[in-house]
């Protein structure tokens, strides 16, 4: 009987760890996070804020954003139709506007121009400390303190605050995709994915 519950045991936390991952983040062994946070959205004025000099640009990239709010969480996951891991979403998303980055969260933690995290404004992306030092977990910003991310926990896209809580006291940085200082864009530009996402998920 003891042999049973251990084997038992032992079978259910390898399930747990199959199915509780992180980002594509390098290759780092997923652990468990709480991800607290509602999924409410942030204030209308904060969705439209300009993050560079094409305002609505950058408001149809949060659009597009949010409207996949509900789509699952899934580790790997690069696509609404099956799911979104944290990077995979953010590189979703932007390539529907011509941006291509790149598939992980640390390659993504590399493009574009480094802010501080007073200088964020909607539609820089966020990076934070989860599943292993450095930035392992990634979302877009969406203004007044809030980002819109596909987190493990609770296995949906979700918008949350990173100034407050959980997300506050894991902040590693931001970035602002589009030319470096150097002058190089960070990715080519794509063309538009006709991909109709489903905001009922």
């Amino acid at each position: 009987m003891r042999m049973t519950n251990r084997a038992g045991w032992l079978l259910a936390s390898v399930l747990a760890s199959a199915m509780v991952t992180g980002c594509a983040s390098g290759g780092a062994a997923p652990r468990p996070q709480p991800f607290p946070g509602a999924n409410t959205p942030p204030p209308p004025e904060s969705r439209n804020a300009p993050s560079t000099t094409d305002t609505a640009g950058r408001a149809d990239l949060i659009a597009t954003a949010m409207a996949l709010r509900g789509t699952p969480y899934r580790n790997g996951g690069t696509e609404p139709s099956r799911g979104f891991d944290c990077s995979g979403f953010v590189q979703w998303v932007f390539a529907q506007h011509g941006t291509n980055l790149p598939r992980e969260t640390r390659e993504q933690y590399d493009e574009g121009r480094k802010l501080d995290r007073d200088d964020v404004q909607a539609g820089d992306l966020v990076f934070f400390e989860t599943v292993s030092r450095g930035p392992s977990h990634v979302g877009i910003a969406l203004g007044a303190g809030q980002f819109v991310h596909a987190p493990s926990s609770r296995g949906v896209v979700r918008v949350e605050s990173y100034t407050s809580g959980y997300w506050a006291s894991r902040w590693v940085g931001a970035r602002r995709p589009g030319p470096s200082p150097s002058g190089q864009p960070p990715g080519r530009s794509l063309p538009r994915i006709s991909a109709s996402p489903d905001p009922s998920r």
